[in-house]
Parts: structure tokens; sequence; C-alpha cells
């Protein structure tokens, strides 16, 4: 046993190192598994190397003080790597859930600057045109047939900033996680049929075929009647708005593995795909071929009715995607069939 200081720090040295060297080249190669494996030799490290320093100075004699020694550092060892697995299982827990929060914050960050970039620019626009005509007038500029036909025109003005209002509201407790949706089984084809009927007039007036391919049994689903209407016809007045006149659009539903889906198929240009990534962001509309503008060449819509579908379909615990088609592009919403009965529906006895 070595009585120099010196010599006494050389021998531990020579003896510990090797085994943290051993130690980091075991954790390396095991750095792509599981943190059980990686925090049990990070704790077994510094235990191991002690052992070999203390056995190093002994000159290899294995005296009852050695194995009193040992016998500590087994016991040491015994309590602190379990420990160090569930306290490095917890940190990594938190490290993660940390990260998420920072990501979600980011977004949310993001998605608050594109909606007041959207609210300077798409809400200025009705009311810029409200407050020319209503100028107008007052200063008499217009008489006649003019003054009703400016008249007409603040009214469509109006009703289209609602609407915006309106989104911009739903939209807003989409985001803030306040959206509290009642779910009670619902007929998805009773729904298209709804929605088809509503919307066949605007597919009129824009000179576009609407069309449903249905299933002749039920497609049941626990959902909000009047949130999964909002849904399909977001993503109807979509496809009318892209689809040029003389143009078809088809709704299809159906039944797969488990879940009811529906299908909104339009002729379009498509989607740049560039854009399908953000398709269902707040008031993105991509390119200028899926930006859709009324004759007074002012975009429709708040440019929200995609996001509003996809928040939707994430409180319906459901799925929403896009897709180009050889021509045009398809919307599907896929949501899991319900087992209870429709309210009235006769039970069958056993």
């Amino acid at each position: 046993m070595p009585e120099d200081t010196a010599q006494l720090i050389a021998l531990t040295l020579a003896c510990s190192v090797p085994v943290v060297l051993i130690g980091a080249l075991i954790l390396r190669a095991t750095s792509n598994r599981s943190l059980t494996t990686s925090m049990a030799v990070l704790v077994l490290i510094p235990t191991l190397s002690s052992l070999a320093g203390i056995i190093g100075v002994s000159g290899l004699m294995f005296t009852h003080e050695l194995q009193r020694t040992a016998v500590v550092l087994a016991v040491v060892a015994a309590v602190t790597v379990p420990a160090a697995i569930l306290l490095g299982r917890e940190q990594a827990r938190k490290t993660v859930w940390e990260k998420q929060i920072r990501e979600q914050e980011r977004a949310a960050e993001q998605s608050r600057r594109e909606l007041v970039a959207w609210v300077s620019h798409d809400l200025r626009t009705p009311l810029a045109g409200i407050r020319a005509m209503a100028e107008a007038l007052t200063d008499g500029v217009v008489s006649g047939r003019d003054v009703a036909r400016y008249a007409e025109q603040i009214g469509s003005e109006t009703n289209r900033l609602s609407h915006m209002v309106d989104d911009l509201f739903e939209m807003s407790k989409i985001n803030a996680g306040a959206l509290r949706l009642e779910l009670e089984p619902v007929d998805l084809r009773e729904l298209i049929d709804e929605v088809l009927a509503a919307n066949r007039p605007t597919a009129a007036r824009a000179q576009v075929g609407l069309r449903a391919e249905q299933p002749e049994e039920r497609l049941v689903v626990a959902a909000s009647d009047h949130a999964m209407a909002r849904v399909l016809t977001n993503l109807v007045s979509n496809a009318i708005a892209h689809t040029p006149p003389g143009g078809e659009i088809a709704i299809s539903a159906g039944a797969e593995d488990g879940l009811a889906w529906a299908r909104v198929d339009d002729n379009g240009p498509g989607i740049a795909e560039a854009d399908l990534p953000r398709i269902f962001e707040v008031a993105y509309r991509g390119t200028s071929a899926r930006s859709p503008v009324a004759g007074d060449g002012v975009p429709t819509g708040s440019g929200m009715g995609l996001a509003i579908a996809a928040g939707l379909m994430q409180a319906h615990q459901g799925d929403i995607s896009a897709e180009n088609r050889e021509q045009g592009c398809r919307f599907e919403v896929r949501l899991p069939l319900s087992q209870q009965p429709l309210p009235g529906a006769a039970v069958p006895r056993g």
C-alpha cells in the first residue's frame, strides 16, 4: 500500500480512470436505447470507479476492511440505481412536457400574429367599402336607383363582416380550448342531406353541380349535429368557391375499419403541394389558384372555414385531411362509428 500522497493519487487515478472510460464507452454504445440503461450506467460509473480505486490502493489485498467497503458500495449502488432511474424518468417527462409547452406557445403566438394580420387586412376591406358608400349617400353624391343599390351593397358587406366576426369568435374558442360539444348519436347521411339542401342555391348561382353518393345503411357517429353540419358546410362552401362554372362537387360517405368517413370532391384547380401542409391554418388561402375572389375582386369568406373545420374535428376526436386528385382535390373527415342507437330508433329484441 503506497504511503506517499502523490503515489496514492496516481494509483487511484490509474485504477479508477479506466473504469470511467469503459463506462463512457458503454454509455455511448447504449445512448440510443432505453433511458433506464443510461441512468443505470451513469450511477454505476462512480460507484465502480471508487471500488476500483480502493482495490488498487489496497494492493489487491482483500482484507476485512476492503470487504466492508465493498459491501457499503454495493448497498449504495442498490439504493441509488433505482432512485436515479425513477428520478431520471421523471426529469425526462418534465423536459419533454416543457418542450411541448414551449412549442405550443410558439405555435399559439404565431397563430395570434397571423390572426392579427388577418384582422388588420380582411376586416378593413368591407369596412372601407361600407364607409365609402355611406359617405356617398350622406353627401348626396348618388340618387335615384343608385341609392337602393348602395343600400343593398352596404347590407351585403355588413352581412359578410358579421360572418367574419362570427368565424373569428368561434376560432378564438377553439384556440382557447373553450369549445365544449354535446355529443349524441347522429346519422352522418342525414347531415349530408341537410348540407346538400342548404348549399344547392349557392352552387346553382355559381353554376356548379352538387350531388351525393351515400350507402343504404346508417352511419351512426357520436357527434354534435350542429358542429358536424358546420364542418361539412365549410368543406362544401370551400369546394364551391374553387370549382369553375360547369364543374361538379360530389359528397360521398361510407365506413371502414370501425370509422365513418365523408368526402367532398371537386374538379377545381387542386391545391399546390407547398400549400397542403398549411391548408388548415387560420386565414391561410395559399396561392392565387386557391384564392377565390368575388366580382369586385375582394376575397370571399373569412379565410377561416377550413381552420374551423379542423378545430371542430379535433373536438370530435376525429380526423380531417386534404389531398389532390387527378382532377381537383378531396377533403375527407373521419369519425369512429357509434355503438349507441339513434334516438327513437327501434331496438331489436333478443
